[in-house]
């Protein structure tokens, strides 16, 4: 069903007001018509919102057509306006539709009245669904310009055929020219740093040649001289013309994002060395062990060589008895070998290695490496070691570090009254791989044990109070967690998990 037509018609003539509606509707028309005759009937009726057109005598009694149209122009400009009058003239007619009137039709020809309603009421229904679109580009322009600015992403357009350079507001903020400045290569050159032009140059030539999108990063010195980083991405686009070729593309500043990774990178480089100090502290912790460790084999492998020397020297010789004793000296050789490769492994400075590492493996390597302090320090060390765990993907070199810390602080956490320091291996129900030092020391008190993994706090007078805090940050680049339980006067257990495809980050 049709919607109603809502009319409000200025005409003093019952006749030709029953004529007007009789001619809409014989079109199909659904009239709701609003009569005036007097100026006020006329402002009273042009405060109906729900109006869809307005039909106007040029001559009243008491009002004018021409006062009609500049009060409806006034309150309701949207509306379309039709001067339907016996007395107007062509030039009076004229001048009514330069004024703003939509259209007039003569009373002695109506039957134009019809084409005249339909194609007014179609211009309004365009020019208001105009008004729609250009109202929602308005806006969709103001969301995008705001979303730059945000996100501080600028757009260009780059016609190859006549050189001609699009930049967004956001882009000539990013480049800091004004925006009454005609975008150029050079400009772009001009703005790029020194160092970096030429290379700029060559993205920009071969993209010219090849026509193929392209990507590139480079530094701008500012006229104050700061630097900022922007990071430019273009593809090939065609043209409005046919045969025309244009590169869109976006230019973002990075600046903020260049400045914190190489604050990361300062950052991380300053934890690589504080773990490289820690392991070199605790080696130095252990010198008397190692020592002790590397003279065994050392002593041993001496005392074989003397014995094949003097295997030799019978007569007659005794081959068998010499490569006997050869064989035991290179034994305690290699042992020595052995020993230095681990001690020297901790010293080692260098970007993560991932490897496939048997945790139980490296739990026995610091059982060894630890056993002379530990036996020292009248503490006994057990494994309780899962034979069926898996390896994990890791940094050999920092896992070594992390349980060389925890079992180093839990035989420390003993060595005046003596203990047993229990290290043990098993998989959760997760499936993660979980290890865990316990000690029958002292423990921790509940402030201590608050504190513990904080940098720098330590419950040892000569202790630098970075080794909790650097095997957290290890076991949590690895996927996995660190964590203490304690109850005072029972000892302590330290635990951390990591996943089984564990990647040192």
């Amino acid at each position: 069903m049709k919607s109603a037509l809502r009319i409000l018609l200025l005409e003093d003539n019952n006749h030709d007001a029953e004529l007007i509606q009789e001619l809409l509707e014989a079109d199909q028309f659904v009239c709701e018509i609003t009569r005036a005759q007097t100026r006020g009937e006329f402002v009273a009726g042009l405060e109906d919102a729900g109006l869809d057109l307005i039909l106007a005598d040029y001559k009243l009694p008491s009002f004018d057509g021409l006062s009609a149209l500049q009060l409806a122009l006034d309150a309701r400009a949207d509306l379309p306006f039709i001067f339907v009058s016996g007395s107007l003239g062509e030039e009076v007619a004229i001048e009514a539709v330069k004024i703003g009137a939509t259209d007039y039709v003569v009373k002695s020809r109506l039957s134009r009245l019809v084409p005249s309603v339909q194609r007014a009421l179609r211009e309004t229904r365009e020019r208001a669904e105009r008004k729609k679109a250009e109202k929602a580009f308005r806006r969709s322009e103001m969301y995008l310009a705001e979303a730059q600015r945000l996100s501080h992403t600028g757009s260009f357009g780059w016609d190859l055929a006549s050189g001609e350079i699009y930049w967004s507001e956001e882009t000539y903020r990013i480049f800091e020219y004004e925006p009454a400045s005609a975008p150029s290569l050079q400009l772009v050159l001009d703005r790029t740093h020194p160092d970096d032009r030429t290379h700029l140059q060559r993205i920009l030539d071969r993209a010219l040649i090849e026509r193929t999108e392209f990507t590139v990063e480079h530094r701008l010195l500012m006229a104050d001289g700061s630097v900022k980083y922007v990071r430019a991405v273009a593809h090939p686009s065609a043209g409005e013309d046919p045969g025309s070729f244009v590169f869109v593309g976006a230019v973002m500043d990075i600046t903020e994002r260049k400045r914190a990774e190489e604050e990361r990178e300062r950052l991380r480089q300053l934890e690589a060395d504080l773990a490289y100090i820690n392991r070199v502290t605790m080696m130095g912790e252990l010198a008397a062990s190692l020592a002790h460790e590397i003279k065994q084999p050392v002593t041993a492998a001496a005392i074989n060589a003397q014995a094949c020397s003097q295997w030799l020297r019978r007569d007659p010789p005794d081959p068998p008895k010499a490569s006997e004793a050869a064989a035991a000296m290179v034994a305690a050789l290699t042992r020595t070998a052995d020993i230095i490769d681990r001690v020297s492994s901790l010293y080692r400075r260098g970007k993560p290695e991932r490897e496939l590492v048997d945790l139980n493996e490296v739990v026995r390597e610091m059982s060894v490496l630890l056993a002379d302090k530990a036996t020292r320090s009248a503490v006994s060390i057990r494994t309780d070691l899962d034979p069926a765990l898996p390896a994990s993907t890791a940094d050999r070199v920092q896992l070594q570090q992390v349980l060389m810390n925890l079992m180093l602080n839990g035989v420390e956490a003993m060595q005046d009254k003596g203990g047993e320091l229990t290290v043990a291996s098993k998989r959760t129900e997760d499936g993660q791989l979980l290890i865990s030092v316990s000690d029958t020391g002292i423990g921790f008190s509940s402030d201590a044990a608050a504190r513990i993994f904080d940098a720098f706090f330590t419950t040892k007078p000569q202790g630098t109070g970075m080794g909790l805090s650097i095997s957290r940050r290890i076991i949590a680049a690895h996927g996995g967690r660190l964590w203490e339980s304690s109850t005072t006067g029972q000892g302590a257990t330290f635990q951390f998990t990591l996943p089984v495809g564990a990647t040192a980050s």
